[in-house]
């Protein structure tokens, strides 16, 4: 049911938990329900929602509104990074060291991590707090990044190594690979360690982070920005976070008790019987539901079932 087949050789395994869903909350589901609502998810209604959500002006509160400001590849690719690997805590909270970061590598950053070398970082970013990271761990994951840059080009580059040779049987790509590739060759060029802003995705996340920095960088419409032409959105997997966990959950989409890659792999094969060519186009409207204020999933599940009651009736 859930293209096991297709999906099976792109992904590696890996474990993160981001909460029990099945815990007493108001989110909790029941196998009736599950099947109810996911007959209400069809492609009909995603389009219905990616419509009506996926918006520039829908787009704050989100990192994503700062990859705005660089109309160049080389730049955007080096803030997308960064702001994706900060997505992580309260999103109001996250933005503002993320734009002091930015404040000061200026208006071209991918000059300014590859110029600037690593101590000299870290007195440019002292005081600069996000959660667990320190100025020493943005300073070690800028030239880590400015490192690629120098050698390859660009980011891209240094991803399609691991997609292009990790491609699967039916000629997609392999973005587990590439994004590992990517994360070796920045590590390999940072002299400190970036610590929790680069994670492993060999290791068990399910990489909400990298997979987030890459629909933002091969996806193109009024809300991501694009940039890569070489990897393929079919290839690419679902950004698990919470919400969109939550969602899939009472979609039916999964039933998987842990948010890991395997269900990564199990929400995105669902969507991509939907949507084959695009399976994460409606990302960005469904965790709308879990970011703005005003806005809950049980008004996402209300409202379709209300579109559809209307309709037939």
């Amino acid at each position: 049911m859930f293209l096991e087949s297709v999906n099976k050789s792109r992904v590696r395994g890996t474990h993160c938990l981001l909460g029990n869903p099945f815990s007493k909350s108001p989110d909790g589901i029941h196998s009736e329900k599950m099947k109810n609502e996911r007959s209400v998810l069809t492609r009909e209604r995603l389009d219905a929602l990616y419509e009506k959500w996926n918006r520039p002006e829908y787009i704050s509160p989100d990192p994503l509104e700062t990859l705005g400001d660089y109309s160049r590849t080389a730049d955007r690719e080096v803030v997308a990074i960064l702001a994706a690997s900060m997505a992580y805590g309260r999103v109001k909270a996250l933005l503002i060291p993320l734009k002091k970061v930015l404040s000061i590598i200026g208006s071209s950053p991918a000059e300014y991590v590859r110029r600037r070398r690593e101590d000299e970082m870290v007195r440019d970013l002292d005081g600069i707090v996000h959660r667990f990271a320190r100025a020493e761990h943005f300073a070690a994951f800028l030239v880590g990044i400015g490192s690629v840059l120098d050698r390859y080009g660009s980011l891209e580059a240094s991803f399609l190594k691991g997609y292009k040779g990790g491609s699967s049987e039916d000629g997609g790509g392999d973005c587990q690979a590439g994004l590992k590739s990517l994360e070796m060759d920045i590590r390999a060029g940072a002299a400190g360690e970036p610590g929790y802003l680069l994670i492993d995705p060999a290791k068990g996340s399910a990489c909400k982070r990298l997979y987030l920095f890459l629909r933002w960088m091969v996806r193109r419409d009024s809300v991501d920005p694009g940039g890569w032409n070489s990897v393929s959105p079919a290839d690419l997997m679902l950004p698990l976070d919470t919400w969109t966990y939550r969602i899939a959950l009472r979609a039916g989409w999964t039933t998987r008790r842990t948010a890991d890659i395997k269900t990564v792999r199990e929400v995105t094969a669902a969507l991509g019987e939907l949507n084959p060519q695009d399976p994460v186009r409606y990302d960005f409207a469904l965790s709308r539901f879990g970011i703005r204020s005003g806005l809950n999933l049980d008004q996402l599940f209300a409202d379709l079932d209300t579109g559809i009651r209307s309709k037939a009736g």
